[in-house]
């Protein structure tokens, strides 16, 4: 499984953006998480398989969206009211069949994309 974010980019407080991440075929369940310089990378938001369930930070609940076209085997964050502490490269990974998801940690991921920055001024 191959994974391409796009759509990160610089952007002043309030603003919005919205990555992308396509998977080179179909994928199980999928979470976007973020680095910044310095800390450990944490998991912002994933969502299952067919789409019906996801689960988010506290720091980005109400203001992130997470979700899936999987016609197009991609899966998209919506990130609106950015703070500057969302500056952060992100990534997006996938989960394999059976693995949990859910508590959003990077071990239960199997694959993963080589991110994209985004920065929040």
């Amino acid at each position: 499984v191959q994974l391409v974010e796009s759509g990160g980019g610089s952007v002043q407080a309030g603003g919005s953006l919205r990555l992308s991440c396509a998977a080179s075929t179909y994928t199980y369940n999928m979470g976007w998480f973020r680095q910044a310089p310095g800390k450990e990378r944490e998991g912002v938001a994933a969502i299952s398989t067919g789409g019906g369930a996801t689960v988010y930070a506290d720091s980005v609940k109400g203001r992130f969206t997470i979700s899936r076209d999987n016609a197009k085997n991609t899966v998209y964050l919506q990130m609106n009211s950015l703070k500057p502490e969302d500056t952060a490269m992100y990534f997006c990974a996938a989960s394999v069949l059976g693995a949990s998801w859910d508590k959003r940690r990077v071990a239960d991921f199997a694959y993963w994309g080589r991110g994209t920055q985004v920065t929040v001024s």
